[in-house]
């Protein structure tokens, strides 16, 4: 699955946003901010480490997920690709519009 694919889902964007705020957290930690059980967390983070969004790194018999920033920068690519189009686009509706009200 690609970045898309793995933040199509909005559990696994509310992970996201924690590890961003929060930095490196452990599965336990991310699972007790949900009301899923800890193995659909982790099926979630398995989704995200195997696209790229999130590394591990092993900590005492913990695992430590953090956000890896690399791999959001294809979605800001392709947002702010489209956003110019977006743009030009609605401006030039607002011409029209104004131009013939």
């Amino acid at each position: 699955m690609d970045v898309f694919g793995a933040l199509a889902d909005p559990t696994r964007r509310h992970i996201v946003e924690l590890l961003a705020r929060r930095g490196e957290l452990t599965a336990g930690e991310l699972a007790s901010r949900f009301d899923s059980a800890r193995p659909t967390v982790s099926r979630h983070l398995r989704v995200l480490r195997e696209a790229g969004v999130v590394k591990t790194r092993a900590s005492a018999q913990e695992r430590r997920y953090r956000l890896e920033p690399q791999a959001l920068e294809k979605v800001e690519t392709w947002i702010a690709r489209h956003r110019r189009s977006w743009t030009e686009r609605l401006g030039a509706l607002e011409r029209h519009l104004e131009e013939h009200p």
